[in-house]
């Protein structure tokens, strides 16, 4: 490493400072004098190295536990749901099993359950994707704007991008239908309604443990009574895996039934 150069210089001619002598045998080569250079420079301040920003962690809040109140109407799975239950009804179910019981499906008004919410994760995900799907936007229109859509278009795409089902029977039999309107699996609202009624009078976590099926290991589960090899092998592509899931399991039944029966609506008995 070369030594850091003088403060002081004595001073010289600028022409003997600019050059000194180096040997060559019996000549002398005149070099450029580039040490008080060096010395100069290594006085220089040096450039503070690049920072690199880091992103915080992000820190997972715990779930909070509230004690909730069952009311008439109420399921594990609409109460899982509502409050955003890190496991689903399972996870409700296992952590209050001692005061349901043996059948998940059988909860009555006034139990006491304790509810570990989520709901916090969940407001802070869909704020993070409103800012993520605003910066995404471009700073300005292009220049050629591309031509416009017929109005009837407009207003049925703005129609299907709004479309909400209430979190109900009614409500699980319309999704499904239009799941199966877009998946070409037949079926009416009247045939859907009224083998679930049969079936399980509406709740979707209903469950055989009595027949046949159960003394073989596969109990019928869910509004529509299926067993889980059928859910699997007619399970129907952008619903959920679960079998208790609403809309998965009525979508899943009504397409055994199609292939089956022709339709769920030629469907009056057990199936």
């Amino acid at each position: 490493m070369p030594g850091r150069g003088k403060h002081r210089r004595p001073r010289t001619n600028p022409l003997t400072r600019g050059v000194v002598a180096a040997g060559t045998g019996g000549a002398a080569l005149a070099l450029p004098l580039l040490a008080a250079t060096t010395a100069n420079a290594a006085q220089l301040p040096q450039t503070a190295p690049a920072t690199v920003a880091r992103t915080a962690p992000q820190v997972v809040q715990p779930p909070k536990t509230l004690t909730y109140t069952v009311a008439k109407g109420d399921t594990l799975y609409r109460i899982a749901d509502r409050y955003d239950v890190r496991g689903g009804w399972r996870q409700l179910y296992k952590d209050n099993r001692t005061a349901v019981g043996d059948n998940p499906g059988l909860i009555h008004p006034g139990l006491k359950l304790k509810v570990r919410t989520t709901e916090a994760d969940a407001g802070e995900k869909k704020a993070g994707a409103t800012k993520s799907s605003t910066a995404a936007k471009p700073a300005a229109k292009p220049a050629v704007q591309p031509a416009a859509k017929p109005a009837a278009s407009v207003a049925q795409a703005t129609q299907a991008s709004v479309t909400t089902y209430p979190d109900n029977l009614d409500g699980w039999i319309r999704e499904a239908l239009d799941i199966m309107a877009r998946k070409g699996i037949p079926g009416s609202y009247d045939g859907i309604y009224r083998n679930i009624m049969r079936e399980s009078s509406g709740n979707p976590l209903a469950i055989n443990n009595w027949d046949s099926n159960a003394a073989a290991g596969t109990p019928s589960k869910g509004l529509l009574q299926v067993i889980d090899p059928t859910f699997q092998a007619y399970h129907v592509d952008g619903t959920s895996w679960d079998p208790y899931d609403p809309v998965a399991n009525i979508t899943a039944a009504c397409n055994y039934a199609a292939h089956r029966y022709g339709s769920i609506d030629n469907v009056f008995g057990p199936y």
